[in-house]
């Protein structure tokens, strides 16, 4: 069994099976959604099981999105009757799963090429200078 959860933990998301591939959209609803770009693991909707204050939303006529009504966190995104498409940040290290495909890639705001990132900073080195909530002290 995969698990998962939201920022302040109210949200559980419990699974089978994640997709080994993360998707990235860049399409209008995913953007104004993700905050600028919104990726996606899929999970069997069959044997998967979500608990918690989870609101959703009819994004569109034939789908839904939903978030955690404590924390705000984002969950997924579903189309009626079809798979979850989590969020990559509710599991830890994403699930294991690898970014391989951007939809609406020419819609991505100029200049957000993450492969060619001028300065990466570490997160020792960020942490040093800004303050930081350790794990440990996360619910």
């Amino acid at each position: 069994m995969i698990e998962g959860r939201c920022l302040c933990g109210q949200v559980r998301v419990r699974t089978t099976h994640l997709s080994d591939e993360i998707s990235a959209c860049f399409c209008t609803f995913c953007t104004r959604w993700g905050g600028g770009v919104q990726m996606g693991l899929e999970a069997p909707a069959a044997t998967t099981q979500v608990s918690g204050p989870v609101k959703v939303y009819r994004a569109t006529p034939f789908s839904e999105r939903a978030w955690c009504d404590s924390c705000g966190s984002a969950l997924w995104l579903r189309d009626d009757g079809g798979e979850y498409e989590f969020v990559p940040g509710l599991f830890d290290n994403a699930g294991g799963a690898r970014l391989t495909r951007i939809v609406y890639a020419d819609r991505a705001p100029d200049g957000w090429d993450f492969a060619g990132a001028p300065h990466r900073v570490s997160a020792a080195e960020y942490e040093k200078t800004h303050p930081f909530v350790a794990e440990g002290d996360m619910p």
